[in-house]
């Protein structure tokens, strides 16, 4: 039984994700479901590995469950970002966003499969992606969506160069500093 729990959190988070569309932006309902599901996104790998109960299945719903999560989250804020940020950060998202999918695009060809590592650096951005809501209700939500950015170029850069350069996926690869 313990084997589905890291995936009923997942699922938790995919709920979640569905809920978004429907709540007041930046409310307290909002962020009480968007923390919630941020947690689960912690915790659904770190049981899953705790356990030893780690599966592809397991690796591919956690990313399909967070492309959900950000992709709903997004589309919701998106008239508050659009309101609240500069034109020079929407330039780097859309370089950042091409970036991935050229990156994407070139691990199907050459592995034949959907590969997003979860590298330190993917990692980090997308705790920082997840704490944007909570900077956009502060003086701060430009400084910190410019330093968001510039992280994220630097996770982007690094699975691309993997795509690029590895001989074969390694789907528990963890930077391209650190020899596997």
């Amino acid at each position: 039984m313990k084997k589905y729990i890291p995936n009923t959190i997942t699922v938790i988070r995919i709920i979640g994700a569905l809920l978004v569309p429907f709540l007041t932006p930046l409310g307290k309902v909002f962020f009480a479901v968007y923390t919630l599901t941020g947690i689960t996104d912690i915790f659904d790998g770190f049981i899953a590995r705790k356990l030893n109960v780690t599966s592809r299945f397991g690796a591919i719903l956690d990313s399909v469950a967070d492309l959900l999560f950000y992709s709903l989250t997004l589309i919701k804020l998106l008239p508050v970002l659009i309101k609240e940020l500069p034109g020079f950060i929407w330039i780097i998202v859309a370089l950042i966003l091409t970036v991935r999918t050229i990156s994407y695009i070139i691990a199907a060809v050459r592995f034949h499969r959907f590969a997003s590592h979860h590298t330190y650096l993917n990692k980090i951005t997308g705790a920082f992606v997840f704490a944007i809501p909570y900077f956009l209700v502060t003086p701060y939500a430009t400084v910190f969506c410019f330093t968001v950015c510039v992280i994220g170029v630097l996770s982007t850069l690094e699975d691309f160069l993997m795509h690029i350069f590895m001989s074969e996926y390694k789907e528990n690869a963890k930077s391209i500093f650190i020899k596997q």
